[in-house]
């Protein structure tokens, strides 16, 4: 898809899990309310929209979706809409949900690092993504701006370490109650480990203020995930 990177994206991850009232259902009843929800979740609302697996993953998420658009936050809402119009949806709970969105890096300037300072068309589809919240402390917005960039250059040098990872950054200022929105998108769990492993040592960790909770998600297209649904692997269908 053309992207143009002077174009503001917003961006919406979503986390449910299914409700305790949804292994009252017969079995008719679930396989019918799954075949719906799997027509919603592959019908696109966004240009980008993708599904992820958290089953065993976390304790209280099922799955998720990641949605980005430059449409403004109908689309967005649209979305749940939909799903809570569909008969699964009434077995819902939204746990978890995120917004932001994208703007230009401000320790990065185009004619030196281009690809950080451009808007990012993430995601792309990797096996797996890795997403939190973020919240800095108030120490790190006194500090002097090059003072701050100094600090982000150690930061960013030790992600290029990673180039297999992607790195989707997003912001929450006055949107939502986090300031940042982190989606890293790689193949390999063990090199997101890795990477955050390693950036803990480094001055900038020292300002943030939170970054939990954490989830780890991978990709399915919707029929794979109904199917997985279909096994019964679910929070609150046990």
């Amino acid at each position: 898809m053309a992207f143009d990177p002077n174009m503001r994206l917003y961006m919406r991850v979503a986390f449910y899990r299914f409700a305790e009232s949804w292994r009252q259902l017969d079995d008719g009843a679930r396989r019918e309310a799954l075949d719906e929800l799997a027509s919603v979740l592959a019908e696109r609302v966004a240009p980008w929209q993708l599904c992820y697996s958290l089953v065993g993953l976390r304790a209280d998420v099922d799955f998720g979706v990641w949605l980005k658009t430059a449409d403004g936050t109908e689309p967005l809402q649209e979305f749940e809409r939909r799903l809570r119009a569909c008969a699964a949806g009434d077995h819902l709970v939204l746990a978890h949900n995120f917004i932001s969105m994208t703007k230009p890096s401000p320790y990065a300037h185009p004619e030196t690092d281009p690809e950080r300072a451009k808007l990012r068309a993430y995601p792309d589809g990797a096996p797996y993504v890795f997403v939190y919240p973020m919240v800095k402390t108030r120490a790190w917005y006194a500090l002097a701006p090059a003072e701050r960039a100094r600090i982000m250059r150690e930061h960013v040098a030790v992600g290029h370490n990673y180039p297999q990872i992607r790195i989707n950054t997003s912001y929450s200022y006055g949107l939502d109650d986090q300031e940042f929105v982190v989606a890293f998108e790689g193949s390999d769990p063990a090199e997101f480990l890795d990477l955050v492993s390693d950036l803990r040592y480094t001055e900038a960790s020292s300002y943030t203020l939170r970054d939990t909770p954490m989830f780890t998600c991978v990709l399915r297209t919707p029929a794979e995930l109904v199917a997985e649904f279909e096994r019964g692997a679910l929070v609150g269908a046990r």
